[in-house]
């Protein structure tokens, strides 16, 4: 599809965006759920973000680096912001942000305590779709406070599911959509449909204001926005232009200003007379004199005070637009209907080989959480670190503390989020495989956020990737390299063309990475590594993120395997490259060999040859290096020991026969170390159609590896494969060392430890990515060894598969946490009967951070559609 007459509608915004002849994107969800409790906001002295700004101030505080809202809508600055408020009469306070539980108030961590649902959305956001479950009784902000504090950490979370306001259908259903007519003519509909078997009186106050850029004076004009007359908004700004905000009905302008209420806060003095909170107090408090009489400010709220029939609905219209519209609800119900219509085209291309109905309504929604977890992200650390021009100076313990290495990010960029309101700023080993979800749909999207990753803005200058904010020197697993590969195979799949520019200069980029991993994080220099916290947090006997006790060093199977699986993936992407410039060939041959060098060292370390290999238990297990030399196996059979499955590549002999430098070095390399070469799968060998495999793993210790993965009492769950041994529910791990007992029992769900924050679950669960790597692995080894190669499954049936078929079973049961199952359930929805039968709840998915390794409920953050959107891959 390479001309614009074979592209339907929605591809061809994508290919204009993409071409700068349009600006589609302009226009996004890109308004954070959460700007509270985040580092960015927090100028304490003691670095404790989440008492800094708590929920409870956030109406009254504006913000420095960002905005919050409930369906929120931006520009790509985030200058002019849209979003709901709403109140039921009983609420103490206006629902204008969702609310949850600090990482100290949850028993297991920060977790919203809301009900809403991301359902639809096309790439450019043309049109998008939300629900909002609203209670019209009082809502429960302090008994789900007093409830989960009382629950320990080996008690469920105590949801707002579990209150019993939705018992007796006392409720709103309150959907948000948008459309464009044009990049900067924005329709707004909001439908509320009362589910309540009697009236009910509720106050809609759909909200738009502009982020505070003016406080210091340094970033231009103060906006504002005045009543036009004729129901209409005039928003003026001197950073993007004049917007005329239309409204449909006879709603009620108040208006204020986005400045911080210093008087309820701190006791002192406003700088001005009419504050964020204003509009809160005029309609909830009756304070009059809290809202602007003259018609003007930096914030405004349409208000509808509406009485719904039980049963019944009420919808409320708003156009914003750069030009007038002389008529703008003429053609408004056309336009939503159109782009509805071009969306439902959109998806149609892209799910033509499904033909479920309930799943391709699950694939759909996955797609619409990761659009729907776009954000702005600004954040300009060396500002942070030393404050604002004309501001209070932050406390001098910050210039030495959080993030004080990282005095060169600077981010005003719009990212994919794990989940905006448990995680509103990017996670780097998140983002990769976000990258590779939205491929299929939006590649351009999937290559600048991978160009951001490895930016000067963002890459430290010694060649590390930043992790998330909470610590930018915090380490995940290099996977960028492995996403980049995706994105380019996908975008070359869609474009029938590949991108090699982008190919060339992510990889430059990457170079810098992984000789940062080299240098840092291979101590003793024999290619065995220390990766630190790499994203599996609890997995371990021990912090990973800290000393050992007793000192020594952890020479980790996952850590050396992600540095293997890098090190072919540069390879793979080297030979790429090779292929259209020759110069590149000289990397190839340095990342094969570095490969080679991985491998050996995986099983044969040191003078006492011990390796991260254990035959006799088929298993790979992290190596504890002591103090006096000596070394000791941790048998503790996890994810860590199924790693090394990742690192493999296949190519064709084709492309083998256009390398010759690189085929000639690598013959030379096995005549002089045939002892690395060995321990590797056949590379100078073809199998299936004429296929080469780089691999860690041979045949023999693959089938080893996969007689644990896949046994009921160990990996293999009905619904994927587990995080730890399901063998250390009875019989936990135990080790002794220095006098101390430490344990890793197998916790299904939530862990019972207080390892990072308390909420690091990755003892039993199931988690989609690396679910994901393997079986794309799966995918791969079968390319090679073809159907000849067998393995039983499940271990100890008697059934034998081939890897393509255990890939596909692994995906059914994956698929099956989401799909309904024989009696009508969910399994991600934990058995509430609510949820699963209810004609108003049992549609809709929650696509959350992780699942319980034996019944596959969803657990954690509820809406990391981010990695979890994986599962509209499978």
């Amino acid at each position: 599809m390479n001309s614009k007459e074979q592209l339907n509608p929605e591809q061809q915004r994508l290919s204009s965006h993409y071409n700068q002849e349009t600006n589609w994107l302009k226009w996004g969800p890109y308004v954070a759920d959460r700007q509270w409790g985040t580092v960015r906001e927090d100028y304490s002295t003691n670095g404790e973000p989440w008492d800094y700004t708590t929920h409870d101030s956030a109406r009254s505080k504006a913000y420095r680096w960002g905005e919050e809202g409930i369906g929120g809508f931006s520009d790509d600055q985030q200058n002019l912001c849209i979003g709901l408020a709403l109140w039921n009469g009983k609420d103490a306070i206006l629902k204008e942000r969702l609310f949850g539980l600090t990482n100290g108030e949850g028993n297991h961590g920060e977790d919203v305590k809301e009900l809403y649902y991301h359902l639809d959305s096309s790439p450019t956001h043309s049109y998008m779709k939300m629900l909002y479950k609203y209670p019209f009784q009082a809502f429960p902000y302090e008994s789900l406070l007093s409830e989960n504090a009382k629950r320990s950490k080996t008690q469920s979370e105590y949801e707002l599911i579990d209150t019993g306001l939705f018992d007796h259908d006392e409720y709103g259903d309150v959907f948000i959509e948008y459309a464009k007519n044009k990049e900067e003519d924005l329709l707004i509909k909001y439908t509320v449909f009362n589910r309540s078997s009697a009236p009910v009186t509720l106050d809609v106050i759909p909200q738009v204001w502009y982020r505070n850029t003016w406080f210091d004076g340094q970033h231009g004009a103060k906006p504002e926005i005045l009543n036009q007359g004729n129901h209409t908004l005039l928003l003026r700004s001197d950073n993007i232009g004049d917007y005329h905000c239309y409204t449909d009905g006879n709603p009620k302008f108040l208006f204020t200003d986005n400045e911080t209420n210093n008087q309820r806060l701190y006791q002192s003095d406003n700088v001005s007379r009419y504050v964020k909170d204003g509009i809160n107090e005029y309609i909830v408090n009756g304070n009059q004199n809290a809202v602007n009489p003259d018609n003007l400010g930096t914030k405004a709220g349409i208000w509808h005070h509406l009485t719904i029939s039980a049963g019944e609905s009420s919808t409320i219209r708003i156009r914003l637009s750069k030009n007038k519209i002389t008529q703008p609800f003429n053609d408004f119900e056309e336009i939503f209907s159109l782009r509805l219509q071009e969306t439902d085209t959109f998806y149609a291309v892209k799910q033509a080989d499904t033909t479920n109905e309930d799943e391709k309504s699950m694939q759909r929604q996955a797609w619409a959480g990761m659009f729907w977890n776009k954000q702005f992200y600004s954040f300009d650390v060396n500002r942070w670190l030393n404050g604002d021009t004309g501001q209070p100076a932050p406390p001098k313990q910050r210039r030495t503390g959080r993030n004080s290495h990282w005095k060169h990010f600077v981010a005003n960029d719009i990212l994919s989020m794990p989940d905006k309101w448990e995680y509103p700023w990017f996670a780097a080993w998140d983002l990769a495989f976000h990258c590779i979800s939205f491929a299929p749909l939006d590649p351009d999207f999937a290559k600048e956020q991978l160009r951001l990753m490895v930016s000067a803005n963002y890459m430290h200058p010694s060649g590390q990737l930043p992790a998330y904010e909470w610590d930018f020197g915090d380490v995940n697993p290099p996977v960028h390299a492995m996403a980049t590969w995706h994105v380019y195979l996908a975008d070359k799949a869609v474009k029938g063309k590949g991108d090699i520019n982008f190919l060339i200069e992510v990889f430059n980029k990457l170079l810098l990475n992984f000789t940062w991993w080299v240098n840092q994080k291979d101590s003793e220099g024999n290619n065995i590594f220390e990766g630190g916290f790499l994203g599996l947090d609890n997995i371990g006997v021990f912090n990973r993120s800290q000393p050992v006790p007793g000192g020594g060093f952890l020479e980790q199977a996952d850590g050396t395997s992600w540095m293997a699986m890098y090190a072919l993936n540069m390879l793979q992407i080297s030979m790429e490259l090779s292929l259209h410039f020759d110069v590149f060939e000289s990397m190839a041959i340095k990342f094969s060999e570095h490969f080679l060098y991985i491998a050996g060292s995986i099983s044969n370390m040191g003078e006492d040859a011990i390796g991260l290999w254990d035959e006799e238990d088929g298993f790979y297990y992290d190596m504890l290096r002591k103090p006096d030399g000596s070394a000791d196996r941790l048998r503790l059979r996890s994810l860590v020991g199924l790693i090394p499955m990742f690192a493999q590549i296949v190519f064709d002999e084709s492309k083998w026969g256009k390398l010759p430098k690189l085929k000639e070095r690598l013959e030379w390399f096995m005549l002089q170390r045939p002892d690395l070469v060995q321990l590797v799968s056949h590379w100078t060998d073809t199998k299936g159609s004429d296929q080469h495999l780089l691999s860690l793993l041979r045949g023999h210790r693959m089938k080893l590896l996969l007689k644990r993965m896949l046994d009921p009492n160990e990996f293999l769950s009905d619904f994927g494969i587990r995080s730890v041994s399901k063998a250390y529910c009875e019989y936990p791990f135990n080790y002794q060392l220095d006098g101390m007992d430490y344990t890793v029992k197998y916790i299904p769900a939530e862990s019972d430890s207080g390892m990072f924050g308390g909420n690091s679950n990755w003892r039993g669960p199931m988690w989609m990515p690396v679910n994901y790597l393997i079986i794309e692995s799966l995918k791969n080894f079968q390319e090679y060894y073809t159907d000849d190669f067998k393995v039983e499954c499940p271990t100890g049936s008697g059934q034998f598969l081939s890897l393509k078929e255990i890939a596909a079973l692994l995906s059914k049961r994956l698929k099956c946490i989401f799909l309904k199952n024989d009696a009508g359930e969910r399994p991600v929805s934990g058995g509430n009967p609510k949820f699963n039968h209810d004609p108003y709840f049992k549609d809709y998915i929650l696509f959350h951070e992780y699942f319980n390794g034996d019944n596959g409920k969803g657990l954690g953050a509820s809406h990391q559609t981010g990695w979890t959107g994986l599962i509209a891959m499978l």
